[in-house]
């Protein structure tokens, strides 16, 4: 275990670092910090975390600067989250309200995050599997046409048109409607199939055909594969960050460009809490030379997706941690409100 002292020096060393884009020197150190001890007690515990691989020399250098290990133990140990001011916080939550629709919703996330971070945006549509259904709507399009309109609490709407078998009187529709929705609004998508098989039985046999189809058609609707959808934006911001990207700046637009590994950054929607991926952390090549600050969110205390950004490992981590946190609770209200 490093001392409170060794520990206060790297503190001061990312500090600076992440302020300056320059080396750190012990002399810079001892002028900036109250360190309260010499220049040369700094250099010694400067020695002391290179050899312990919590900062490195680049190249010539006289300074330090942080290595992977010593990010990491900045944001697990000695990092607060920062929290956004009032009018910040007051920004945001105006910014989002002004959302029409989910698409809208997740468009303002990403332009907001990527706007209030400097990094690159990344936001996950509301999974699917993990949503509730508020409400199923049968329309009659034609004799034999209707249109299901499936809505969920998160507020996303998929509609599916159905081809009847034969022509579906307006009597058996609005008694269909009304026994699919007291089966199966409030329900969770994966528990939706036991809860609807017996119910073309409920029904007269010329009508079973048609209840059996839009059934099918509900349940096809529940279980694509069409959840995984993710926003991105902000990318420009990485050219601002040029020289923090070792070799250049291609490999990290290549696996950006991947929804794939986007969605493996990302991580799992049910761990919640704000989650940092520092430079190897990252599985994907391409990513090593990047830090990701994600965190879940969601309506009712519970996560269906995650949001973050990805940005240099030279990053400000606790205003990023703060600004992610933020945007992801109101997100989670406005869900919980449409």
């Amino acid at each position: 275990m490093l001392s409170e002292r060794r520990l206060q020096v790297l503190r001061a060393i990312v500090q600076d670092y992440v302020g300056t884009e320059e080396p750190v020197g012990s002399k810079a150190l001892t002028e900036r910090h109250s360190l309260g001890v010499s220049p040369a007690t700094v250099r010694n515990d400067m020695a002391a975390l290179e050899e312990e691989g919590f900062i490195a020399q680049p190249h010539t250098s006289a300074g330090r600067i942080p290595t992977d290990k010593g990010y990491r133990l900045f944001v697990d140990k000695l990092a607060g989250v920062k929290p956004m001011t009032a009018p910040e916080r007051r920004a945001i939550q105006n910014f989002l309200e002004g959302a029409v629709d989910l698409d809208d919703v997740v468009a303002r996330t990403v332009r907001l995050l990527a706007q209030l971070t400097r990094q690159v945006a990344v936001v996950q549509y509301p999974s699917l599997t993990r949503s509730t259904v508020r409400h199923v709507e049968l329309l009659k399009l034609a004799p034999a046409r209707l249109m299901l309109v499936l809505i969920t609490d998160t507020g996303r709407v998929e509609q599916r048109m159905v081809d009847c078998p034969a022509p579906f009187g307006e009597m058996s529709l609005a008694d269909l409607r009304a026994r699919l929705n007291s089966r199966v609004a409030g329900r969770r998508f994966t528990d939706v199939p036991p809860l609807v098989e017996d119910l073309p039985e409920a029904f007269e046999a010329e009508d079973r055909g048609t209840v059996s189809t839009v059934l099918s058609t509900l349940l096809e609707t529940l279980v694509e594969e069409n959840e995984e959808r993710l926003m991105i934006g902000g990318t420009s911001n990485l050219t601002r960050f040029g020289h923090d990207f070792p070799l250049v700046i291609r490999p990290v637009l290549e696996a950006l460009e991947e929804q794939v590994v986007l969605l493996k950054l990302l991580g799992e929607a049910k761990d919640a809490g704000v989650t940092v991926r520092i430079g190897h952390e990252n599985a994907h090549e391409g990513l090593n030379s990047t830090s990701v600050v994600s965190v879940g969110y969601g309506s009712g205390g519970e996560a269906v997706a995650k949001l973050g950004v990805v940005g240099p490992t030279r990053m400000d981590y606790p205003g990023t941690m703060g600004a992610v946190r933020a945007v992801a609770r109101y997100v989670g209200q406005i869900l919980a409100e449409s």
